[in-house]
């Protein structure tokens, strides 16, 4: 599977933004899906993960409650809605597959997005 992620942008504090993650190929529904972002200076870090048919949902604490993880896959698409954006959710957003089940390590997905870039102003 291949996967694009955009929607990222410049807002401000308090705003809201939802990624996208697109992917080809007809296996897109076999794939547990997740998001990670990497900040300037630090280690890529998981966001959210969504098992192949939308059921489980598991996010990282700095997240719960206010970005909420999706999935179409009649669209071959997840999403990513982030709400109540702080600075220190400025990042790059990468979009990745897996077949291993939940996993919050990079080393369990075999496929990334190209990453949209968020950048959140106080």
């Amino acid at each position: 599977v291949q996967l694009q992620a955009c929607g990222g942008g410049l807002v401000q504090a308090g705003d809201s933004l939802r990624l996208s993650c697109a992917a080809s190929g007809r296996s897109f529904g076999n794939y547990g899906m997740g998001w990670f972002r990497q900040a300037p200076g630090k280690e890529r870090e998981f966001v959210s993960y969504i098992t192949w048919n939308g059921g489980f949902t598991y996010s990282a604490d700095s997240v719960k409650g206010r970005f909420t993880i999706s999935r179409d896959n009649a669209k071959n698409t997840m999403y990513l809605q982030m709400n109540s954006l702080k600075p220190e959710d400025t990042a790059v957003y990468y979009c990745a597959a897996t077949l291993s089940g939940y996993s919050r390590q990079t080393s369990d997905y075999s496929a990334w997005g190209q990453g949209t870039l968020v950048t959140v102003s106080s």
